[in-house]
């Protein structure tokens, strides 16, 4: 199985729930081309010699958002996943694969010669351990879905600092506060402020349709109800990520006629080829209604400030046609 499939996805990112929660802070030292110091999610200082310009990303959402800074990463971890499930910042064609996310290749790594490498919270701890031997090494918190906006916005002021562009960054999330802003008036002006929405991915598991919800504090969630609609799921979610566990019985719960249904699949669509001649799924009302809206393959529901003004617009432009 594909590192990429929803499922490994799934476990991927719950490997993330554990952590410390402090807030990142950064240190005013980028200057000039000189000496830079940023303390991470785990209350580490880093120190960099300079702001780095060799930059190594071991997670999607850091490659994204270094990347959309205007610094493009020597490596990222599992390329061609990256193609297929992020296309909001694309990478150059000359960027290294450095081996799964979940197991990237050390070696790999240190032979890029990297200024810096950056990884989410939660990833096998020994792995910071074995990279700091041979290169600085800044750890994001990646999610935090009681807080998810104000750690995306840290986490990206944090890479800034460490790459120079903390100028780029402000800009970055001025761009996606103003999406956001406008999204919200567009529908507004609809008339579809509160429209109920389940957002959703999924996976076949023998015969089975393993679908995964958003809930509240899931940056889908938080991105959604930020330009005005809201999110009924009510299932348990877990506390990093904000992403629930079901399967198509369990969406029977949601019973409200006027809930859009929106859901993402960048490679195999099982809300099409698993669930369209399942009777639940036919009886469900959203899509009784034919408010079933899949979003652009690519979406990729865990990234950076470039993908959240991606997900807001597809959200707004189906829910103002």
């Amino acid at each position: 199985m594909r590192l990429s499939t929803p499922a490994i996805v799934a476990a991927a990112v719950l490997l993330s729930a554990c952590g410390t929660t402090e807030t990142p802070a950064t240190q005013p030292t980028e200057s000039a081309g000189g000496p830079v110091t940023v303390t991470d999610s785990r209350g580490k200082a880093v120190e960099l010699k300079a702001p780095a310009q060799r930059v190594v990303a071991l997670e999607w959402a850091e490659a994204e958002t270094v990347a959309s800074l205007g610094v493009m990463p020597v490596g990222v971890a599992d390329t061609a996943g990256y193609k297929t499930w992020d296309t909001a910042v694309p990478l150059a064609d000359d960027v290294k694969d450095v081996g799964k996310r979940n197991e990237p290749s050390v070696d790999s790594i240190v032979a890029l010669n990297p200024d810096v490498v950056i990884m989410p919270e939660g990833r096998d701890e020994t792995l910071a351990n074995q990279l700091e031997k041979y290169v600085p090494v800044i750890v994001t918190k990646s999610s935090d879905a009681a807080r998810n906006f104000d750690r995306l916005r840290e986490d990206t002021k944090m890479m800034a600092q460490a790459i120079g562009k903390s100028a780029e960054a402000d800009e970055l999330l001025s761009e996606m506060d103003t999406a956001l802003a406008d999204g919200k008036k567009a529908v507004e002006a609809k008339g579809a402020s509160g429209t109920p929405f389940v957002m959703a991915d999924g996976w076949l598991e023998g015969s089975t349709v393993n679908i995964r919800p958003f809930g509240k504090g899931s940056l889908v969630s938080d991105t959604a109800e930020a330009v005005g609609l809201k999110n009924v799921w009510t299932g348990e979610v877990d506390a990093a990520w904000g992403l629930g566990a079901t399967d198509v019985e369990g969406m029977t719960a949601v019973t409200d006629p006027k809930t859009m249904l929106f859901y993402a699949a960048s490679e195999d669509d099982v809300f099409t080829t698993g669930l369209a001649q399942n009777p639940v799924w036919q009886r469900l009302p959203f899509v009784v209604s034919k408010k079933v809206v899949k979003l652009v393959p690519g979406t990729w529901m865990f990234g950076g400030p470039k993908s959240v003004t991606s997900i807001a617009e597809q959200f707004v432009k189906a829910t103002t046609a």
